[in-house]
């Protein structure tokens, strides 16, 4: 676990977080894109964890540096990622291991909320082009649905990170001067789940890695308990969680040394 950041706290679950996370919708990864036009590019997947975004993007015929602190999670990444155009490479949002300019785009895919935002877009504005890309990229459960509220009320923790920011607005509304507009999108997907892998969704969230073994087996009796009650779920064998992926993309500005 790491003791200031909790976005490092994934690489003991990675494999759990590889099989059990929501991948996103086609539609949102092109439409995040879509201001490059059609074509091969060079992106950036930053905070790629276990390559989840990083395969979306190589099957979409894109050349991929995937950036991911946690050597856990890059391991995971090269075990379940073969597509020869990916590259993954130890580096931060804060830290890109990218040449000035040399990025087309870049996505942050469930990630750009761990980022400290002002160097991470000074970094962002380094390493992509002119007329790039950058785009960060949530999947949000569908609150509006009971039992899922209420699965949210269990999973979620703290709702509110170190800066009194809330974690789960999943809202941006600019990556810095040398980017433009930022604009939305928002597209609706869902996933099958068991009682059981209901559960390992869960264990998969840093707020159940970073808690109590205590902590730990109230939160696993209460998604259970979850399960076997709420009337949306009691005695179902297989459910769908319905989830909006929201992407905030916005255009590299200017030209030539910032």
């Amino acid at each position: 676990m790491h003791p200031t950041n909790p976005g490092l706290s994934f690489g003991p679950a990675a494999q759990l977080y590889d099989t059990i996370r929501p991948s996103y919708p086609p539609d949102a990864v092109a439409w995040a894109l879509a201001p490059l036009g059609p074509g091969r590019w060079r992106i950036a997947d930053i905070g790629a964890g276990t390559g989840i975004m990083t395969r979306l993007l190589a099957a979409a015929g894109h050349d991929v540096i995937a950036v991911e602190p946690d050597a856990l999670m890059r391991a995971q990444l090269a075990a379940t990622t073969t597509a020869t155009s990916v590259t993954a490479v130890d580096g931060s949002a804060e830290a890109l291991p990218v040449d000035h300019a040399a990025l087309d785009g870049a996505v942050a895919a469930q990630a750009y909320h761990w980022f400290d935002r002002s160097r991470a877009h000074a970094e962002l504005a380094r390493v992509i082009r002119p007329g790039g890309v950058f785009a960060a990229v949530w999947n949000r459960r569908d609150d509006s649905v009971p039992w899922v509220a209420e699965y949210s009320r269990i999973v979620d923790g703290a709702k509110t990170d170190a800066a009194g920011r809330d974690r789960f607005a999943y809202t941006v509304e600019t990556y810095g001067p040398q980017f433009g507009a930022v604009e939305q999108a928002r597209f609706r997907h869902r996933t099958r789940h068991t009682p059981e892998s209901l559960v390992r969704l869960m264990q998969s969230r840093s707020y159940y890695l970073r808690a109590s073994a205590t902590r730990q087996r109230d939160l696993v009796r209460a998604v259970v308990d979850l399960t076997r009650r709420h009337p949306d779920l009691a005695g179902r064998a297989e459910f769908d969680l319905p989830y909006e992926t929201l992407v905030f993309r916005a255009v590299r500005v200017g030209g030539g040394e910032d």
